[in-house]
Order: structure tokens, then sequence, then C-alpha cells
């Protein structure tokens, strides 16, 4: 019987410069989408999935990330002594229990493997999930949920993945297919950032993975790779030789880069249009400047 999946770590060292000079004091990840900062997505993305056990792999500068999932007994005593309720149970999906979230530091921005090389100790030789918060992703049932189920039917290496075009391959880890069943794909390997040309497909991994205790073993051994960092996908590659099966999923919903200026734009009017309370005015404004551009052309 596989183990169930009930870690995960999020890699959430990154400086955020493409958002400066906001991220000079707000880490990327509590910036909002609407009203929830990147992070909360993730965190619920998770725990949909039966995820029980969170892992941060942080870096010097992060500290309003701690505080985010920390209880803050004043503003729960004014919403309570307000009768507020309904913020108060907002609250709640903010609150971590304790010894259900752990912070570990990465020293060097060694790139995502090396990150996750980070948990190690934490994950010992159990399966994990890794989120990047950067990926939000929409659907009506959870990315990872579904990875989750699918991962219970195969075992062994699971990435994300989403077809890409070709001129966009260099800026993602891309998936050599092995044979296609459908929603899963079987991989005979992975190539980093390859150029249009030297891609083996159109198949892109993005930010979710359940992967085995043994990648953790290979990241040990791996060396610098593209971009002079540690590559994740280098070290689930390397389980294909040992025979640990890889497979790509292609999970159902839209996924949104807010790692980019452009991406975070897109998913806050996204997000924004489903909320019933903001959908009327922000689609009257949208459509009032549209039309106003197109006059004034």
């Amino acid at each position: 019987m596989r183990r169930k999946v009930t870690k995960a770590i999020f890699p959430v060292a990154g400086l955020g410069t493409r958002f400066l000079p906001a991220t000079k004091s707000v880490p990327k990840e509590i910036m909002t989408l609407v009203d929830r900062p990147l992070v909360q997505y993730a965190i619920d993305e998770a725990r949909a999935a039966g995820i029980k056990e969170f892992i941060f792999v942080t870096s010097r500068g992060k500290g309003a990330l701690e505080d985010y999932f920390d209880h803050s007994p004043v503003l729960e005593q004014e919403l309570r002594k307000k009768g507020k309720d309904d913020l108060l149970e907002v609250l709640k999906s903010t609150n971590m229990d304790s010894g259900a979230i752990a912070y570990i530091r990465q020293h060097k921005a060694l790139g995502l493997g090396h990150a996750v090389w980070c948990a190690r100790r934490l994950i010992a030789d159990e399966p994990f999930a890794v989120i990047l918060p950067d990926d939000v992703i929409a659907g009506e049932k959870p990315c990872l949920q579904q990875m989750v189920e699918a991962y219970a039917e195969t075992g062994g290496n699971m990435v994300a993945a989403m077809e890409v075009a070709p001129e966009k391959t260099s800026s993602y880890g891309v998936l050599d297919v092995k044979e296609d069943m459908g929603s899963v794909v079987s991989v005979n390997g992975m190539v980093e950032k390859p150029k249009a040309e030297d891609a083996p497909s159109n198949l892109a991994v993005i930010g979710r993975y359940i992967l085995s205790p043994s990648v953790l073993r290979n990241l040990n051994q791996l060396k610098q790779g593209a971009g002079g960092e540690i590559q994740l996908t280098d070290a689930i590659a390397a389980d294909i030789s040992s025979d640990v099966p890889v497979y790509g999923y292609r999970f159902e919903g839209e996924r949104f880069d807010c790692g980019s200026k452009s991406g975070f734009l897109q998913a806050t009017v996204a997000f924004a249009l489903e909320r019933k309370e903001l959908r009327d005015d922000l689609m009257n404004y949208i459509t009032t400047i549209t039309q106003d551009r197109r006059a004034a052309e």
C-alpha cells in the first residue's frame, strides 16, 4: 500500500526582484490577489489534498510571511467585540496549529533543487509534495488534489504539466514523453529550459510536484546545472535510470504565472470576476475603459 502524501514543501526564499520596489519590504508570497495573499491560495490547495505538515524554505526578510500564519489575539478580540463573526471565520483559515508548520532557511540562492534539499531532514523517508506559490491554479478541483488522486494509482514521481507554445520552452522544464495516456503521461526524461529546437516536447513542468524521497538522495549528488543552479528536474530525471517511474499530469484548471507582473494582473482580474460582490463593478469598469480607448484610437 502506498504511503499517503501528508507533507509539502513551499520554496519561498526568492527575493521577488521582478516586483521591486514592493518586495523591498513585503515578501512576494504575501502580495494579494484580491484580498488573499499568494501563499494562502497555496495553503488552501495543500489542505484540500490532505497535506498535514507544511514546510517553508525561507530566507532573510521573510518575517512577515511567518507572522501571517500566527494568531493575532488583538485583532481577533476587536472583531469579536464588534460582532464581526464573518471576518473571524476568514481569519481561521490563516491560522496554523502549533507543530503543523516549520521554517527552514536557505542561506544561498542555489536554485529550486537546493531549496527542496534544505528540507530533507523533515521529509525523512516519505513521499512529499512541492508547491510553488507563484503558480496559482484556478480549477473546480484543486490541482494538487487531482495529482494526489492520480498518484494513488501510479506511485513514483509526478509533476504537473501543461502544453506551452514552442517558443516558451526555454522558460520551463520540459518532458520527454514515453507514453501519452491522456491526463497522465509516462516520461523518458526531463530537460531544463531547452531552446525550442532542442525541446523534446511542448509539455512543460509547472509548480506542483509529488516526489519520492529518492529525489532527495539524488540531490545530494547533483552539481550545478542549467543557469548555474541545482535543478530539481535533474534530480527527478535521475530517478528514471534507477527504475523509479516519472509521470506528467495534465491538470484541469487555469494556471497563472504570478511570478510575473502580467500574470499577477491577469490572476487578479480573473479571481475578482469570480467574486459575486465584485464582478459587476469590475466588468462595468473594464467595459468602460475598453470603449474609451477604442474611441480614442
